[in-house]
């Protein structure tokens, strides 16, 4: 049976794509993804709703149209780097608190059979960033816990890329320390397959 594979998220999942093509994934992971599954022999039709710049509150307002109407059988949520930046680039801060109650919103809003929800990353590249993980790692836990919560499968990022940036070099994941590269992508495309794999495993 042909599954629906629906991504929501931010420029990370958005990664350029046509957003007037449905066949139009980007150029980051999801695009990946929609060619390695089928290439491995599922039956699976992929959906990329990611919209740059979309925090979870933005999300939430677009949830009906843009994910429920597209009726997931697996719905992947990325969501959270941008309730942190905008606390620094404008003044705009997301409070964990607000952050949980819009997310677990969102996860009761879904009919799907199976949710990933991928942790979002961060590597400073600028001094005045230091202060930044701290804000994002609340919100890390909040994903964190509501997997749990929810039964929902934990996509884990940051310590894969802040290993890949010890090894390569930041320039090489993630020059701005948000938006992949190309190597970076196929960080998050490995770490969603290994989880989506593990979670197919566990439903036979």
């Amino acid at each position: 049976m042909t599954q629906r594979l629906v991504f929501a998220g931010d420029s990370i999942t958005d990664a350029g794509r046509d957003r007037t093509d449905d066949d139009s994934f980007g150029d980051g992971y999801v695009s990946l993804i929609a060619d390695e599954l089928p290439a491995q022999g599922a039956d699976v039709v992929v959906v990329n709703r990611g919209i740059s710049g979309d925090r979870a509150v933005d999300l939430e307002r677009r949830w009906e149209a843009d994910v429920r109407a597209q009726r997931p059988d697996v719905l992947t949520v990325y969501v959270g780097v941008n309730d942190m930046w905008r606390r620094f680039d404008s003044d705009d801060p997301t409070t964990a608190q607000e952050f949980e109650a819009t997310y677990r919103r969102l996860l009761a809003g879904t009919d799907a059979d199976r949710v990933l929800l991928i942790e979002p990353y961060f590597l400073p590249v600028r001094a005045e960033q230091a202060e930044w993980p701290a804000d994002l790692d609340e919100k890390r836990a909040v994903i964190a816990r509501l997997a749990q919560e929810t039964g929902a499968v934990l996509v884990p990022l940051q310590e894969t890329f802040s290993r890949a940036a010890a090894e390569h070099g930041v320039a090489a994941i993630a020059p701005d320390g948000v938006h992949p590269t190309p190597a970076g992508s196929r960080l998050i495309a490995d770490a969603w397959l290994a989880a989506y794999a593990d979670r197919e495993a566990g439903a036979r």
